[in-house]
């Protein structure tokens, strides 16, 4: 198989796949695309080695597909440039699955909450913030947001654990 064959071959029969598999994921059509684009960018890069591979092309591309949810996961604050990061072989045993599910479930329990009391814990956690500088942010009291920080908690605790919050 040639290297336009074989890119014409990720682009029809993989595409879809992935920008599906990336939506599952994240929960986002525009960003799943970007996600499958830049998989395709780097199977082209890595075209050579597609070619010699024994393994599965498909399983190549949605492990770096799996790769790119997983570091955008991990930065859901900042949109950050996807191309140009180059991965090891997929073969290496890393299988982000847990941590995917971790952040798909944080997400999940993160939707159940406020938005007031979501952007506490955005700000406390995901940004690194201190209570003053979200409270300046947010532009509330300190004590207001020590009060949702708390609450959320509170309120995750009881529904991570299957027990409603008093």
């Amino acid at each position: 198989m040639s290297r336009s064959d074989l890119l014409g071959t990720i682009m029809r029969e993989h595409r879809e796949g992935l920008v599906s598999y990336a939506e599952k994921m994240l929960g986002d059509r525009g960003l799943a695309e970007d996600i499958a684009q830049e998989t395709v960018i780097r199977a082209w890069r890595n075209i050579d080695r597609l070619l010699e591979m024994e393994g599965s092309v498909r399983g190549w591309l949605f492990t770096v597909a799996r790769h790119l949810v997983i570091d955008w996961v991990r930065k859901p604050h900042a949109r950050r440039e996807l191309v140009g990061v180059t991965y090891g072989d997929p073969a290496s045993g890393f299988d982000g699955t847990e941590a995917v599910h971790d952040a798909l479930v944080a997400r999940a329990l993160l939707r159940r909450l406020s938005p007031e009391h979501r952007a506490v814990l955005v700000h406390i956690y995901l940004c690194d913030r201190s209570i003053q500088e979200t409270a300046g942010i947010l532009g509330v009291p300190a004590g207001t947001v020590k009060s949702r920080h708390h609450n959320a908690l509170r309120k995750l605790r009881g529904v991570s654990y299957g027990v409603r919050s008093r």
